[in-house]
């Protein structure tokens, strides 16, 4: 199973506070993956921030129910269940939500409404089952998605003289083929069995990689791939690239795996991705700097 979303965490956290001692979260975190039967996968899941989401999610549902009143915290990074906590969990509940908490504590509401600097209430906030940086999360993923299919498109509809400028600029960003002028004199001028070009593996040259790039929509199985790993064994070459706008079969996949030669293969949406991550044919529009507590910091042993 996934880690629960914030609301599921919340009657498991106020249950285990219902002892009456003061807990410090790092230990709850053990005790909530146990009580939700966790995964070692799901404990160890991570968002893009490094902090896993089960920390993510229990220090969440802390601070709601901290704000609905429910928990305390006495101390950093630690929380006790308050005498409104202890009543709500005479009465047995199967379930706690967030709008439960919304229409039973108006100190709750008054934390997830914000207000104008007239104090006329705004609309109020939309809380679902996702935390605020999890909703940033999925709309970057989003955004980034989309503008992999767009890149996609734009390459296909160039000439293949613009998709060989388009690796060379790529593989350069890379750190592979020293200067753009040596990568540009290598792509393109082998043409010899199947080898597009040859490009350095670093900067000093001490080794080359031999490049294979196909503007394709369809598929590329394993013959195409074959045909490039016997294209480099005819150059005595140790390393291979073979890069594709389509996809490979997973027969191409499992082929490479399986031989000595080391070729790595660079589909479609991998390409694209690449761009993005070295700012190759994109650029920055807006950058947000999201930050958070950093609630290691102000744990005490």
């Amino acid at each position: 199973m996934a880690v629960p979303d914030v609301q599921e965490m919340m009657l498991p956290l106020l249950r285990l506070a219902g002892d009456g001692q003061r807990h410090r979260v790092s230990d709850a975190l053990e005790r909530i993956a146990t009580t939700l039967n966790l995964s070692e996968e799901d404990i160890r899941e991570t968002l893009p921030s490094g902090e896993t989401r089960l920390k993510h999610r229990v220090y969440w549902a802390r601070t709601y129910l901290k704000k609905a009143g429910l928990l305390s915290v006495p101390e950093r990074a630690t929380f006790e269940i308050t005498e409104a906590g202890q009543k709500l969990l005479k009465e047995n509940p199967n379930s706690l939500t967030r709008n439960d908490l919304k229409e039973r504590y108006p100190e709750f509401r008054d934390f997830i409404t914000p207000h104008t600097k007239t104090d006329h209430d705004a609309p109020t906030a939309v809380i679902g089952e996702k935390t605020p940086e999890e909703l940033l999360e999925e709309g970057y993923l989003d955004l980034h998605e989309t503008l992999v299919i767009d890149l996609l498109e734009i390459i296909k509809s160039g000439t293949p003289q613009f998709f060989e400028t388009l690796v060379i600029d790529l593989l350069v960003k890379m750190g592979y083929g020293g200067s753009r002028k040596d990568a540009g004199e290598a792509i393109g001028r082998s043409g010899d069995g199947g080898i597009d070009g040859i490009i350095k593996e670093d900067k000093l040259g001490l080794d080359v990689i031999y490049i294979q790039a196909k503007r394709w929509e369809n598929t590329v199985g394993r013959p195409v791939v074959q045909a490039f790993a016997g294209s480099l064994e005819g150059m005595r070459a140790k390393r291979g690239i073979l890069i594709t706008t389509s996809q490979f079969s997973q027969d191409a996949i499992a082929y490479v795996e399986r031989i000595e030669k080391k070729i790595v293969l660079i589909d479609g949406g991998t390409l694209a991705k690449l761009m993005i991550d070295h700012n190759v044919g994109v650029s920055t529009v807006t950058a947000y700097e999201i930050k958070k507590i950093d609630f290691d910091y102000f744990e005490e042993e």
